[in-house]
């Protein structure tokens, strides 16, 4: 699921108070365990989906501090954070509080959740790595990894099938001449690749399988690295697949992908697991056909190794306003815990441990997206990606290359310029 990550600017005067109010220089487990109320706030996806987690990880903690009030809020994506941003600059914070993993950046900056010991919460020693990165800063842990959704290839069998391939590639090179041959068949006004050009989660994997990196830190300062010969070399090949096999409009992000996958007029796409299904939906299908025609398969990487996804997906988080911290980490830790993995994992999601994930893979219902989520990737850590982000640095280095503005070496120069100006700053 995407989200979209907070600006840090946007919450910096909420957090003069926070700042003020101290307590996070302790971990979360130092106060608060004889509380009397615990809130709990999180998305709708839990109250819809699997409000039987809740009630198991309300009974635990229940259970262990009898009488205590649980009180539950749910919030819908687009306005969680506006009335989370607002409660934040008052006495009456939540104990815990549900995130997008690309949101809790902004917020690990300011000050607002409080630091967690890591080694309190069931399998952290397995987390997966680019979710242990999304709650991790300067060293300090401020959060625990919810659930995760990665990304996959997809592809229609029976345009593959017309050209003689029956099998999912299991190399890059396999897939390109799979491509080739639909290329060539269906001609220029079919895209064998549907490949939005401003897509930065595919053109970073192409990064990342190269050996590249957005920015790299070296003695507590970041720095972009978009121009290195890794990264420029998976750029390359990410501009390679624009160039062959994506014939839509080459200004576009991936927001519509599943609807102009629906209509028919592209072959494969590499994205969110959900967008095949989605497409296949039969409000968005214009075809009549791909309900019984598609299938994801794990994306090879031009390395010889399965690409790196940047994987998706909730956190839970302590404010560190929260006079209830001690119980909040019990709560997370029941909500989080195996059986809580248990039950997100059989809603379709991906856990957020390896050990976990491994259990995907006998599945041949789930073994393609848990595999491919086992190589993984995040954004640099670093206190001024916000403003990169907001600024679509990224987005808008792709566009210039994809539609041959700028060579990739140029493009790439020009964003690491515009990285560094922000990219160190709170």
């Amino acid at each position: 699921m995407k989200r979209k990550l907070i600006a840090a600017i946007g919450i910096a005067g909420m957090m003069v108070s926070i700042a003020a109010c101290g307590g996070n220089d302790k971990d979360s487990s130092g106060g608060g365990a004889d509380a009397k109320e615990l809130t709990v706030w999180l998305t709708v996806d839990a109250q819809n989906n699997w409000p039987n987690l809740v009630k198991a990880a309300d009974a635990a903690v229940q259970k262990a501090h009898p009488g205590i009030k649980i009180k539950h809020e749910y919030y819908g994506w687009p306005d969680k954070n506006t009335k989370l941003d607002a409660v934040l600059a008052t006495d009456k914070a939540p104990d815990v509080v549900e995130m997008g993993n690309t949101e809790m950046l902004g917020y690990m900056v300011k000050g607002a959740f409080a630091p967690v010991d890591a080694s309190k919460f069931t399998n952290s020693s397995a987390w997966l790595d680019g979710l242990k990165a999304s709650v991790t800063y300067q060293g300090k842990t401020y959060g625990v990894p919810y659930y995760a959704g990665g990304r996959v290839a997809n592809w229609r069998k029976d345009v593959f099938a017309s050209v003689g391939v029956k099998t999912p590639p299991k190399t890059y090179a396999e897939l390109t001449a799979a491509l080739d041959k639909v290329q060539k068949k269906e001609g220029n006004k079919f895209s064998a690749w549907y490949q939005p050009t401003r897509d930065w989660y595919a053109a970073m994997s192409f990064v990342y399988d190269a050996g590249g990196s957005i920015a790299t830190e070296s003695g507590g300062q970041w720095k972009g690295n978009l121009s290195s010969p890794e990264s420029v070399k998976g750029l390359t090949e990410f501009k390679n697949v624009i160039d062959k096999y994506m014939h839509g409009d080459k200004t576009k992000d991936e927001s519509d992908r599943y609807i102009v996958y629906g209509q028919g007029k592209s072959g494969m796409i590499f994205g969110a697991a959900w967008e095949g299904a989605t497409a296949a939906d039969p409000k968005n299908d214009k075809t009549g056909k791909l309900k019984d025609n598609l299938e994801n398969f794990v994306m090879p990487g031009p390395s010889g190794k399965n690409m790196p996804v940047f994987l998706g997906g909730s956190d839970l988080a302590i404010p560190v306003k929260s006079k209830a911290q001690g119980v909040a980490a019990e709560w997370i830790n029941a909500f989080t815990g195996p059986s809580g993995q248990k039950g997100l994992m059989a809603k379709g999601n991906l856990p957020n441990n390896k050990t976990d994930l491994a259990t995907l893979k006998d599945d041949p219902a789930t073994a393609v997206p848990a595999t491919a989520a086992e190589s993984n990737w995040f954004v640099p850590m670093a206190p001024g990606w916000g403003q990169v982000e907001k600024a679509q640095v990224l987005q808008t280095m792709l566009q210039n290359i994809g539609t041959g503005k700028q060579t990739v070496e140029a493009a790439a120069k020009e964003a690491d310029a515009a990285i560094d100006k922000v990219i160190n700053t709170k």
